[in-house]
């Protein structure tokens, strides 16, 4: 939260921002939606430490150095509420937000704004988010909530109408590559495509190690295809991996394949350094068992906020791999 400088890509979006403050109309209630990896957060927290700084710069940042930034830095700031699950993966409860409303009974301690940041908003139960309605409909003194998520479909349509809304988009591919060579020893090339351009998120998958990940799961799933792997003990080792990176990489196979058979461009393909095997599939495979297969992984990324047996998931879909393969031959 110290941090005065933005990502360049948010430089657009921060301006608005910042005219909201310069111009003295500022929203009750933000909603910022976009991928993941794009730096949501980040903006939102530049927003409210502008928002509550007592001596911003003249581009709107905040200084650091008078009492609310420290505040702010020391997470002791009393005008500045962070609302997220008590447990990763878990939900929102009815208790963190009767709690939020009996807060915003009070007047906000210091002079500026009171700001509530509420992320992932998605991950509100149904209940906290009927009884977060009330947080909208009857906005308390100088308090403004900020409302983070990438998955703006999953919320009430009743919060998403009482807010203003900021989208923010994907960088140009340019933007995003040189910010990942200054950060990044890896393939950026490669991150960039596995991260579908969200800088953030490619630099999360070079800490991780996901392209050797990825390649072991590739090897593996072309073991599948020459009948050389089981996929029942695939998906065992599967099984334990996270399951949403992997469904991406699974699901951006399969769509390459597609593109090979009709004769894409490699710089078109999500994955360039696959493109002799993918091709080599592409040339084999019957295309409309291969879009069946498609089917069955957007319907298994859509189950992934429902509890799903793992195992049991990866066994389907690698099972149905397996027998793509073994027609066509």
């Amino acid at each position: 939260m110290n941090s005065n400088s933005l990502l360049p890509w948010l430089q657009p979006d921060w301006e608005q921002l910042y005219s909201y403050i310069a111009q003295k109309r500022v929203p009750q209630a933000l909603l910022i939606t976009g991928n993941k990896g794009l730096g949501k957060q980040q903006l939102a927290n530049q927003f409210a430490l502008s928002l509550l700084c007592a001596n911003p710069q003249p581009n709107g940042l905040h200084c650091g150095y008078c009492d609310s930034c420290k505040l702010i830095n020391a997470e002791t700031h009393p005008d500045f509420i962070n609302i997220q699950p008590e447990e990763v993966g878990k939900s929102i409860t009815i208790a963190q937000i009767r709690n939020l409303i009996t807060q915003l009974t009070l007047k906000p301690q210091f002079e500026a704004y009171r700001v509530v940041i509420v992320n992932p908003a998605e991950q509100m139960n149904h209940a906290a988010a009927n009884a977060f309605l009330k947080c909208l409909e009857e906005p308390t003194e100088r308090t403004i909530i900020i409302l983070i998520t990438d998955k703006p479909a999953k919320l009430l349509a009743t919060i998403v109408s009482r807010c203003q809304k900021m989208a923010i988009n994907i960088p140009a591919k340019d933007i995003t590559l040189t910010w990942l060579q200054r950060h990044v020893q890896e393939d950026t090339e490669l991150l960039c495509g596995l991260a579908r351009g969200a800088p953030l998120l490619a630099q999360q998958y070079a800490e991780e190690g996901h392209i050797t990940i990825r390649n072991e799961c590739f090897k593996t799933w072309w073991g599948i295809a020459k009948q050389q792997c089981n996929p029942v003990i695939v998906a065992e080792d599967w099984h334990k991996l996270p399951e949403a990176p992997l469904l991406f990489w699974v699901t951006s196979w399969i769509i390459d394949i597609i593109k090979c058979f009709y004769l894409a461009n490699i710089e078109n393909l999500y994955n360039p350094d696959l493109e002799k095997p993918l091709k080599e599939l592409s040339q084999r495979l019957e295309l409309t068992r291969v879009y069946k297969l498609y089917d069955l992984l957007l319907e298994t990324r859509r189950r992934l906020d429902s509890p799903v047996n793992k195992q049991l998931m990866f066994e389907e879909i690698l099972i149905k791999w397996s027998e793509i393969n073994l027609l066509s031959k």
